[in-house]
């Protein structure tokens, strides 16, 4: 058995968790919103077309904001072809996906689509092919109450009242070569630039999202997010960050990917306080991580021009869901940077929502990891003091024990979640809440099993659930818990405090 101390003082803070850490992303690619959210000829399709078992699904998940309409679809789709009536909407040719788009749900649907979800939008704006004049009526027809064209037409369309669309990316992947009307630094900088200032024009209250790099894996990485910043500092509050990790076949650097997330974000983060310091500005442009998961994208096959085609519908297994978890956990405790993060995606592509076309729904491995941390990590992070053998991998050395405490906002709970990736060894963990006070462990989530490729099925849905454990033998000496975490588990613990 391993040996591993943490101590948790309530002093020792992080930052607040902004409660759009807890997002996803919706694009319209695959089965994602064809077969995904919206099936009209499904037996639980309400009057909308919207499947109402997806939609209980993402409401139990507490999605703070989904991100939309992409993702690469973005940089080639004009809003305007996804509004008023259905049967006058073109159908097009989708390049990013080499698809077919029926354009059957577009803005107007989506935002229905978000109130009854119980959730908000993240708009986008399309930075490929689109214009900065397009940003503008798009938000125009959002937001703007009345009295214009635009907004207008929204009425006219049915919806009286303005959507309130407070976010928004300013185009997507832009440093991509696979983006459509792909961009230089100095080019897209510019053109986002123009955008934020006639999108702020219209609605002040708006915040703005600038496309950072792709992937730290781009050669362009990290001198794009330089130069970009430094054309669109003083007009935007956050600078996007992706990245999607797989199993390459060695699972210790697998389970360790959270090593790598946790250096990407504070590269990307020194970054911009470079251009802060150049500029020598007051305010601190932040992060919106939005898009995240696993994904196995050498896995992905071609496809010819298809509706809604079968394509990015990974299913994940145990170990994706430890993975995940522990990616999870690393946005948490960047909270002070990380404002945004958007789970890519939430129904059929690379989700954890996953359905048949007229058929049933399940929840994948990964969204319970998910559901527990959008349940239970929203307040404040604290900076837990940790002691723990590490393991050889291609991020460095990687603890075995990986870990986040939150705070509830109300200060009456501590949530302390805890990855073991020990292959073969129990952790002991002895845990410090001395300078806390009194503390009661109250319950104990743990997700684990004895098959890491088991991966749930509509035969068998629970094959990868968690499990609750007994606590009421676990008491404090002194204030200090002596918690055992099984080889490779995942531990979510709430205290009441």
């Amino acid at each position: 058995m391993k040996k591993a101390s943490v101590f948790i003082d309530t002093s020792l803070i992080t930052g607040q968790t902004d409660d759009r850490l807890f997002s996803s992303f919706i694009e319209h690619l695959g089965r994602a919103v064809y077969g995904g959210i919206y099936e009209p000829d499904h037996p639980d399709a309400d009057g909308q077309g919207f499947r109402q078992d997806v939609l209980a699904l993402v409401r139990e998940l507490g999605v703070e904001s989904v991100r939309y309409p992409g993702g690469n679809f973005l940089s080639g789709y004009d809003w305007k072809d996804g509004i008023g009536p259905r049967d006058q909407r073109p159908r097009r040719l989708d390049l990013a996906w080499h698809s077919i788009e029926p354009n059957l749900v577009g803005i107007d649907e989506f935002y229905d689509w978000t109130v009854k979800a119980g959730t908000k939008i993240m708009g986008a704006v399309n930075m490929g092919n689109g214009t900065p004049k397009d940003a503008g009526e798009l938000l125009e027809y959002c937001n703007f109450p009345g009295g214009t064209a635009w907004s207008d037409l929204r009425r006219k369309n049915g919806h009286e009242k303005p959507y309130g669309i407070k976010t928004w990316c300013i185009g997507n992947e832009m440093d991509g070569k696979w983006q459509i009307c792909h961009l230089e630094a100095d080019d897209y900088g510019k053109k986002a630039r123009e955008t934020a200032k006639i999108m702020k024009w219209i609605d002040s209250s708006v915040e703005l999202v600038v496309c950072g790099s792709a992937s730290s894996d781009l050669p362009s990485y990290p001198s794009w997010d330089r130069t970009v910043l430094e054309y669109t500092y003083d007009n935007i509050d956050y600078l996007s960050l992706h990245h999607y990790y797989e199993n390459h076949g060695n699972d210790d650097d697998f389970l360790s990917s959270f090593v790598d997330m946790d250096t990407f974000i504070k590269r990307v983060a020194s970054t911009i306080d470079y251009v802060k310091t150049v500029k020598r500005a007051k305010k601190t442009v932040n992060l919106s991580f939005d898009e995240w998961n696993i994904w196995y994208q050498s896995q992905d096959k071609d496809h010819d021009w298809l509706e809604a085609p079968a394509i990015l519908e990974d299913h994940y297994s145990l170990l994706d869901a430890l993975v995940f978890a522990g990616l999870g956990m690393t946005l948490v405790n960047n909270a002070d940077r990380v404002k945004i993060a958007c789970l890519a995606q939430l129904v059929n592509v690379i989700a954890p929502i996953f359905t048949q076309n007229g058929g049933k729904v399940i929840r994948q491995s990964i969204y319970y990891p998910f559901k527990e941390l959008s349940t239970h990590a929203r307040g404040t992070v604290l900076h837990p003091v940790v002691r723990s053998e590490t393991i050889e991998t291609c991020y460095g050395d990687a603890p075995l024990l990986h870990t986040a405490a939150v705070v509830s906002a109300d200060g009456r709970e501590l949530h302390l979640f805890l990855l073991n990736i020990s292959r073969t060894d129990s952790q002991q963990v002895s845990l410090n809440l001395s300078s806390i006070g009194s503390s009661t462990l109250t319950s104990w989530m743990q997700l684990s099993g004895p098959d890491l490729h088991a991966v749930n099925t509509f035969e068998h849905p629970d094959a990868v659930v968690p499990r609750m454990l007994p606590v009421d033998a676990i008491g404090a000496e002194h204030g200090i818990y002596t918690i055992e975490t099984a080889p490779l588990s995942w531990n979510s613990l709430t205290f009441r405090l």
